[in-house]
Formats: C-alpha cells, structure tokens, sequence
C-alpha cells in the first residue's frame, strides 16, 4: 500500500504581538487582583495568589478557545471586547464554582472580588484598544503597512480587494490584480472592465522576487487546483507570504468555520453557531432570561390558568410533539387554546374564525400568552428563548419536502420568539412563499447569530413581537 506523502500541515495564526499579547493580558489579570487588595488593605496570601494564577490560566485558554488571538486585522474592536468579556466571564466563573467547591472554609473579601471582576476585563480591553490604535496611526502614517496582490481578477477577488479597502487602519497596501486569462479576455468580473490588472503571472513573480509584495492572495476557482499548484511552485522562489481563498462562496453557507486535525484543514459549510464557548454562553442566556421573565409572569400564568379552567373544558397545559435539535422529538407546552388537543400525523392549522379555538384562547393566541409555558421548555433544555419557530411533525414532513434547507433550522434549539416573528412572519401558512419568508428568516438567524441578535429579537418582541394580526 502506498504512503500519502507528508506535504506539511495548517495550524492556526500566530505571531510574536499575539504572544507578547497573552503574556501581558495574564500579568494584567494579576495586577488588578493585587490593586484590589491593595485598595482594601487585605494581606497578599497564598489564598488569593493561587486563584489569580488559576484565573489567568483559564482565561488564557478561553480566550484562545474564542480565537482572541488569531490576529485582529480587520476585526472590529467590538468584538474583540466582546470576546475578551466573555472570556474573563466564563474563567471567572469557572474559578469561583472550584474556589468554593475546594476551599470553601476559606472567607474572601466580597469588596475585593466585587472590584476585581470588572478591573481585569476593563484594563485587558484598555490595553488591546490603546495597542490597536497605536499600531493604527502608525499604519496610516506609513509604518508598519504590508503590501499585497491579488492572482484571480474575478468576483471573488474583487469581494477580497473591497474588504481589505473599507479597512485602511490595518495596512494594507494594494498593489493591484494579476491574471494571465484576464489579459487575454480584458475582463473576467462578469462584464465589468478591471481598472486595477497590473499584469500577468510573469509580472507577479518579477515583483514578488524583487521583494515588492508581502501577500499574495490566489483566489482562482476550487477546479483550478493543477493551476494553483504550479503557481505556488513557481512563487517559491521569493519572500512573499502566499494566501489561498478558497471560493467557498458558491455554496450556502451557514457558521462556516475552519479547523484542522492533525494539520489536515477541514472546512464546515452548514454548522450550529452553537459550538464550545457559545453553546455554553446561549445556555446561560436562556437560564438568566427565564430567571428575569418567570417571576414577572408567575400571577399572569396563574390567572390564565384559572381562566381556561373555569372558561372551558379539558386540560390546562396543552403537550404537543414538535421536531428540536437534530431532528428529535420534543413535548412543547402551551395554554390549551381550542376546544381539541390534536397530536397527530395530519394537524389543520389554525384560520381565522377558527370554531375549534375557544373566546379566551383567542386572546391568549392573538397576545402570544398562550406560549408562556414554553419558558419551562428552556429551563428543561428542549427549547430556547430565541431560535426557529418549531412546527408541527405533520408540517414538518410535508414542508422538509417542499423548501430545501428547511431542515437545517434543526441545527438549534427551537425558540418562543425568533427572527421570523419579529419580521412579521406569523399566523396561518396557507402559501408555501409564507413558509419559505419563515425559513428565510430562521436560515438567516442561524448565519447572522450573536449574543446581541438575541438580546435585539427579545427586545422587537417586547415592543412588537406580542400582539399580531395575522395570530388568531
């Protein structure tokens, strides 16, 4: 049997700015804990040395965990902040559940914890913007820039060159496309004319050896493999860093991320956006939503179930079987809202004027009451506060068959509100263009998902989300 030849592997970025970065974000968590015990006037003992060291560490691998350094050219400061919050959020907590579980005969200062918790995140996020901004004046005033090229005069190339042009604070200096085909047919972005083609392959690699660019970016199709192959080669003989795009842009993608094993890159095309570190954070998103918003609906819950009780017959708490995460079945809860509890294969949905839904259910239905039972869904785990609206098994079937993709909402924990709901897609899908602007939105979600997209659709749901015409 014959060996796969040993061709080198890919491994995540890394640099010397990145590792002094670490370095200083770990002594700046240290400092902060040894300032607020020197505010307070408490001894430095080891009781409080070891956890610093503990919560540097932690922090370190969560952080890397959320690719915190992984290069921050062209990522906005937002998120590196966010990133970094989140990090010390979760190497904190971390550090107090074992501090408490391993010592807990030992009494900390409230007044020093409460002051440590938001120094560290505050000063590491002051020391990244004042490093960042620095390094962007330099940038602009002409230090420290990098220059680069790019081979493939396509769309692709042309969607690299507009990003890396709305960015001038990170460097980067173009100086043009490349593309043998391109100097033979005059264009290749559609039918555009390429105002910035500064030659062929033989003109790139004259620049490249002469020490004139510092990226190459390849961004020829995913077929042209024999081509880009000889083009590495060829660009072997010069100092340029060479960058392959791939063009996975012509599929759909959702959370696409990479990584590797072993060195072998793997590329995720349709993915949850809930891996590792935000899977966890989406979790106590949930937990603190429902810890806010069930003692606020506790009397209104009691009230609406005396209601259906004195107001109708049947149970309370209406169980029905929808499709959660990966596709397994789940028992969602509702106000019994109709005079009948349908379960089965063939379920009609609710029209307008419905006799099966009861005076009381019909406010319950138009106000969304009637979904509140759904936040003992999140605490057990099958549901989510935010996500994908989840549908009858029946329309499932009959819809999974109709609109590609459909599916891949499955990809999350159905929610009580969503993206959907508060773009005004609800009531009654009795065309499939209603359904398919559902999935539209649900798919979008799943693309577009953060923390704050969530803290956004609770909040359209407060204002706008509640009450609908189109419910009944």
């Amino acid at each position: 049997m014959s060996q796969i030849p040993d061709k080198g592997a890919i491994r995540p970025p890394h640099s010397s700015l990145l590792t002094r970065t670490r370095t200083l974000d770990s002594v700046l968590i240290l400092t902060t804990l040894y300032a607020s015990l020197m505010v307070y006037d408490v001894p430095i003992d080891r009781e409080y040395l070891l956890p610093g060291f503990v919560a540097a560490t932690l922090f370190g691998i969560i952080a890397e965990n959320n690719e915190l350094y992984h290069g921050w050219r062209g990522a906005p400061l937002f998120d590196e902040a966010l990133r970094i919050l989140l990090s010390w959020l979760g190497a904190f907590m971390l550090l107090i559940s074992g501090v408490y579980l391993y010592n807990a005969e030992y009494s900390y200062s409230l007044e020093v914890i409460e002051l440590w918790l938001p120094l560290a995140p505050f000063s590491i996020i002051l020391t990244h913007s004042i490093q960042r901004g620095f390094l962007c004046y330099l940038r602009k005033k002409g230090f420290n820039t990098k220059t680069y090229a790019i081979f493939g005069a396509n769309i692709l190339g042309q969607r690299l060159k507009t990003g890396l042009s709305e960015m001038p604070w990170i460097g980067y200096q173009f100086i043009g496309f490349f593309d043998d085909r391109a100097q033979a047919e005059g264009r290749r972005l559609g039918h555009k004319q390429i105002g910035d083609l500064a030659g062929g392959f033989q003109e790139l690699l004259e620049k490249a050896k002469n020490g004139e660019i510092d990226h190459i970016y390849i961004t020829l199709p995913l077929r042209a493999e024999q081509r880009i192959s000889i083009l590495i080669q060829e660009l072997a003989d010069s100092t340029a860093s060479i960058n392959i795009v791939p063009d996975f842009f012509t599929f759909n993608l959702i959370q696409s991320k990479w990584s590797n094993v072993q060195g072998i890159p793997v590329v995720s095309v349709l993915d949850t956006p809930f891996n590792a570190l935000d899977g966890t954070m989406k979790r106590f998103e949930d937990l603190i939503l429902c810890m806010i918003i069930l003692p606020i609906t506790a009397v209104p819950m009691l009230m609406i179930a005396i209601a259906i009780k004195l107001t109708s017959p049947g149970p309370i708490i209406f169980k029905q079987q929808r499709y959660g995460i990966k596709g397994e079945k789940i028992e969602v809860w509702k106000f019994r809202s109709m005079t009948v509890c349908e379960n089965g294969d063939q379920i009609k949905q609710a029209t307008r004027s419905d006799s099966r839904v009861t005076p009381l259910g019909a406010f319950l239905r138009k106000t969304s009451l009637d979904e509140l039972p759904q936040f003992f869904n999140v605490l057990r785990g099958t549901m989510s506060v935010v996500g994908p609206r989840p549908h009858a098994i029946a329309h499932n079937e009959y819809y999974r068959k109709q609109i590609q993709g459909y599916m891949l909402r499955h990809k999350v924990k159905p929610g009580i509100t969503g993206q959907a709901q508060v773009n005004g897609c609800r009531g009654e899908t009795d065309t499939l263009d209603k359904m398919e602007a559902r999935i539209h939105h649900d798919l979008e979600y799943l693309k577009q998902w953060s923390l704050w997209l969530d803290i956004k659709i609770v909040i359209l749901t407060v204002f706008k989300g509640f009450a609908s015409k189109q419910a009944y």
